[in-house]
């Protein structure tokens, strides 16, 4: 079905890098024919009240390049902190791979407790991985990638918001949307005059008609003017760090990589996990859920989530339960009608039709942000 969708079709370009549609026979294509539907999940926790779930899939790209950690107990003297990450790889997976399994070392080397110390030792932990790869890709035989990171450590007291690209983190308190990351585009004025600055242009939203982020980990490429610091290249290392106080009230964390994004909005995001919440008990199942409705939003993209519910997580509702019995059986009525009047017309029953019948019907109760689509 999905694979019917687009088949043929014009296809949006990829998120970080320019693809050209119009390309010889062969050169290899960065999209399937048909997606990769197969979902890696895992889920775990800690004893503070902080259960998560990961979820990704390759999707329609030619090749999966998302990566993750996820570190409910981190050691030593913050082992009641806790660590969640996503890097979106493009134009290869070694740098994504790499940080997944690293960057945190590198923060911890120079972070202590205090709320402006850990701000400081993420930022020189994200510069001091991307020195060393750097090294590495001159001396060794890397691949030139890069990878957006987007990550939040979770203390006792505070959740620190980290990010370098445009993946993305968010917030959901007392129901509603309280913070989420800023984009990193070339676009953005504070990020076009550093490219500037640095002897680029901004073409086509990209820098020099390329790459459509402005902040990442690797792409040394655009990193080479030897005399200008890290901070000042056409693509900076340096993430931004937010720091929140935790509240009783908080109620879950989303990171995911722009194959979400792409699809669906921070509100609508938000509105939908904390509406599946109160009607499953499986994050994993939940994360899955995300993942398919972005697919179906039309996500050409590799898609990652992670969701870190806190102690004031919606739970299971019976009243929420109730209602979502009733859509079920809602929906399972009104696809019965729509096959009985195909039939009535001597056609055979089409899903994509029953699908687009049921798009246009207003249907009540439906989850917000998912709409028909995420039943």
């Amino acid at each position: 079905m999905v694979a019917f969708f687009f088949k043929g079709g014009s296809r949006e370009k990829g998120p970080e890098e320019q693809d050209n549609f119009d390309q010889d026979d062969d050169t290899p294509s960065p999209y399937l024919e048909r997606p990769v539907l197969e979902k890696h999940v895992s889920e775990g926790g800690s004893e503070s009240g902080v259960n998560y779930a990961v979820a990704s899939m390759q999707g329609w790209r030619a090749q999966m390049e998302d990566a993750h950690t996820c570190m409910p107990h981190m050691r030593g003297e913050l082992s009641e902190w806790a660590y969640f990450a996503v890097f979106d790889g493009h134009a290869g997976s070694t740098v994504a791979q790499y940080c997944s399994k690293n960057l945190l070392d590198h923060i911890l080397a120079t972070v202590s407790e205090d709320p402006e110390q850990v701000k400081e030792g993420v930022r020189e932990g994200f510069l001091e991985i991307d020195r060393h790869m750097h090294k590495l890709a001159r001396e060794g035989d890397w691949d030139r990638s890069g990878t957006t990171a987007a990550a939040v450590m979770i203390s006792p007291r505070y959740v620190y918001f980290i990010n370098c690209g445009d993946s993305r983190t968010l917030l959901c308190k007392d129901g509603q949307l309280v913070f989420y990351t800023e984009d990193h585009k070339p676009f953005n004025p504070r990020e076009k005059e550093r490219i500037q600055n640095a002897g680029g242009s901004v073409t086509l939203q990209r820098i020099n008609g390329s790459l459509a982020v402005s902040r990442a980990l690797g792409d040394f490429d655009f990193k080479e003017v030897d005399w200008r610091p890290q901070t000042e290249q056409l693509v900076s290392p340096e993430p931004e760090v937010y720091e929140v106080e935790r509240a009783d009230r908080d109620e879950f964390i989303v990171l995911a990589c722009d194959g979400v994004w792409d699809a669906i909005g921070n509100e609508e995001l938000c509105a939908f996990v904390r509406n599946r919440l109160q009607v499953c008990d499986d994050l994993r199942e939940i994360c899955t859920q995300v993942i398919d409705l972005c697919l179906y939003k039309g996500s050409l993209d590799n898609i990652s989530i992670i969701i870190v519910c806190l102690p004031g997580a919606p739970q299971l509702s019976q009243e929420a339960l109730q209602q979502e019995a009733a859509l079920e059986q809602h929906i399972d009525l009104k696809v019965e009608e729509i096959i009985k009047m195909m039939r009535s017309k001597d056609e055979d029953p089409d899903l994509l039709y029953v699908i687009k019948f049921l798009a246009e019907e207003e249907i009540p109760g439906l989850p917000p942000g998912g709409g028909i689509t995420s039943k």
